[in-house]
């Protein structure tokens, strides 16, 4: 059998791998030339001795034992390579899942909300009918519209509790994220070969962005209305950069640090308080919607069964015809409206904001210039981010002066949002 290895590195069959990186490219677009690289394919230790140009069964043995010792550097980069094709190969599939996902749950909302509408309009109806004594016995009527109005209540009770249209924004955002993923490793496998430790930041991102946005709907689904509202996380612990630095200072200044600080300082006190407020605001909302559709289309079902009672008079059939039509104006608002999908929204808005406060935070901490991020591109990166120039990021800083006290702060830092 070693026979046999050695032999195979002499004769590579090397098919089903060519195959297997051809098609990870093909899905990613990563070109890869592991020449430019500086990568050589290993070697075969020399052959001391040799017969007729012939190399004996015996000197193979001995040439698989020798090189399964130590791998040559050359193979160890390819298989890192190759971890991190996989990654990304992974990455592009999570990426069209919830891709899928996202639109399926998106019909949902559309569906359930026309579908409640009708529903509880020809309950309504039905009980108008039923409350018209010309219209002989309306027993038919009366069970009718109380089954349409029972359904009606029962599918708003799921579709508050699942909120689909808060699923489907959190698919969105997951694909967008997805994606932003894969593109950073591709800029990155176009700039230098990776390394153990990118492979693992890589995995350690993916394990990150599962967490924050589920794909299953149960069990493992959000908490649609939770107690306190956090921003949404979907980054690991953001890890000091390894040194690039190839000059002193790695373009960092008194001046950049003070700048960093007071767009820090206006992240904390502004963007994240405000899209916090913003997001318990919708969520209140929505909780009223979520609450009132159900109890009126409950009402409007019970009431539908006591049309024609003498006791009670018209009073059955105004409760059943004025709470359907209630519920489906509630219902409308709710789904059609997309509060849900607002609240999310919030939710991530103050989520990117605190990213990018650890991210301030990560390059400040470190003491030693030369192990930050270099200072010029990141000052440029998180004013993009902004959707600000590195001039007015720079305004924002000298507005944010330490004189100026937290509530004196009217100006956010971001302007995309």
């Amino acid at each position: 059998m070693a026979a046999l290895q050695a032999r195979g590195l002499i004769f590579p069959s090397s098919s089903s791998s060519s195959h297997g990186y051809q098609r990870v490219r093909a899905l990613l677009r990563v070109p890869v030339d592991l020449g430019t690289l500086g990568v050589s394919l290993p070697k075969l230790p020399q052959i001391a001795k040799r017969q007729e140009g012939r190399i004996s069964l015996g000197e193979l043995d001995k040439i698989d034992a020798n090189s399964s010792r130590s791998p040559p550097p050359a193979m160890a980069d390819e298989l890192v390579l190759s971890k991190m094709y996989a990654v990304l190969e992974a990455i592009a599939d999570r990426a069209e899942m919830h891709a899928i996902i996202g639109e399926q749950r998106n019909n949902w909302n559309h569906l359930f909300t026309s579908s409640v509408n009708s529903i509880t309009l020809a309950a309504s109806l039905m009980a108008g009918v039923a409350s018209i004594s010309a219209a002989g016995d309306p027993l038919a009527f009366k069970v009718s519209s109380a089954i349409l109005f029972a359904a009606a209540a029962g599918i708003m009770m799921i579709t508050s509790k699942i909120q689909p249209s808060q699923l489907a924004e959190e698919q969105r955002n997951a694909t967008r994220l997805w994606r932003q993923l894969g593109r950073s490793i591709e800029t990155s496998l176009g700039h230098r070969f990776p390394t153990d430790r990118d492979v693992s930041e890589a995995v350690e991102k993916m394990l990150a962005l599962e967490k924050a946005y589920p794909l299953p709907l149960v069990p493992g689904m959000l908490e649609k209305f939770p107690a306190v509202v956090e921003p949404t996380r979907w980054w690991p612990k953001i890890q000091p950069k390894r040194p690039r630095a190839t000059h002193a200072g790695n373009g960092w200044s008194k001046d950049l640090e003070e700048e960093m600080k007071g767009a820090l300082r206006v992240l904390k006190v502004k963007d994240e308080e405000e899209y916090i407020k913003l997001s318990n605001l919708a969520l209140n909302v929505n909780k009223a919607l979520a609450t009132a559709g159900p109890l009126l289309a409950c009402a409007a079902a019970m009431s539908s069964g006591l049309i024609g009672s003498p006791a009670l008079g018209p009073l059955p059939a105004f409760v059943s015809v004025v709470g359907g039509v209630l519920a489906a104006t509630v219902n409308t608002l709710e789904h059609g409206g997309q509060v849900g999908m607002v609240f999310e929204l919030f939710r991530n808005c103050a989520g990117l904001y605190r990213r990018l406060q650890e991210e301030i935070e990560s390059n400040l901490e470190e003491e030693e210039a030369n192990r930050r991020e270099n200072g010029e591109v990141f000052e440029m990166k998180i004013a993009l981010q902004l959707g600000r120039s590195v001039s007015e990021l720079r305004e924002l800083a000298a507005y944010a002066s330490p004189s100026l006290e937290d509530e004196d702060i009217k100006e956010c830092a971001g302007k995309l949002f």
